[in-house]
């Protein structure tokens, strides 16, 4: 098979373009990002990998804002979300000159899978290696959740997840997901927060960003994410208490 891989428009045998396989498993050996859809809210949580001692943390960042209402999430290269940020950040300003109006979600998340797409077809190039999700409000007032890939396609989402462990991560908010818990600020947060836990070990490093309609977006401070995950291992232990109270009265 590696015959088939020195070039990105070349197919294997078996219909895949490699590459572009090698694109999406440098994103799932990235940092791991959960995208959280509310009807007045979206939650956009990151894990942070520990920056070096003598590192500015200002500079590690892997949670930006594209507009004043949309913000962008990845995983995989930062080098190349580097660059794949800054031309959506140019096109976001671009719009709003020549429409007037803020840009849609929708509208940038085809933009940015638009661009991912057209560097897997032609020599010379090789792909994006980061998947973005996007979260925030149209001027309408309705929430968006998108997600693109390597590959240049992009769906949305009420829940998502991506880079490490996206699978397992998927898994939970698959069962844990549900309109009511998602109502609120805190609800919303604490299963972005839940979600991250399911794959962290050792320190717990998150960054988490609340986008709410026609208000800026907050960025919780390391005190309150801390309070969140302290919360949260209250309650769970908690529960393994009842548990266990039930199995030995059985």
């Amino acid at each position: 098979m590696s015959i088939y891989d020195r070039a990105i428009t070349v197919f294997s045998p078996d219909g895949q373009l490699l590459q572009v396989q090698y694109a999406q498993e440098a994103v799932r050996r990235g940092s791991a990002a959960v995208g959280i859809r509310g009807p007045e809210v979206i939650v956009l949580g990151v894990e942070r990998r520990t920056v070096a001692q003598l590192q500015e943390e200002r500079t590690e960042k892997k949670i930006v804002p594209l507009d004043e209402h949309v913000m962008l999430a990845f995983a995989g290269l930062r080098a190349d979300a580097r660059v794949l940020i800054s031309r959506a950040q140019i096109e976001c300003q671009s719009y709003r000159l020549t429409v007037e109006d803020p840009v849609t979600v929708e509208y940038i998340a085809r933009y940015i899978a638009e661009m991912k797409q057209r560097y897997t077809q032609s020599n010379g190039r090789r792909p994006f290696g980061i998947s973005c999700l996007l979260g925030g409000f149209d001027f309408d007032g309705n929430p968006h959740l998108f997600q693109t890939e390597p590959s240049g396609i992009f769906y949305e989402w009420k829940a998502g997840s991506i880079g490490r462990c996206d699978k397992t991560v998927r898994e939970f908010l698959e069962q844990n997901y549900k309109p009511e818990v998602v109502t609120t600020d805190k609800g919303a947060v604490k299963l972005a927060v839940r979600a991250l836990l399911e794959v962290q070990s050792g320190a717990r490093n998150l960054d988490i960003a609340v986008i709410k309609k026609r208000q800026p977006v907050t960025m919780l401070k390391q005190e309150e994410i801390k309070s969140v995950i302290q919360e949260i291992m209250k309650e769970k232990e908690e529960a393994d208490k009842k548990k266990q109270a039930i199995a030995s009265h059985n």
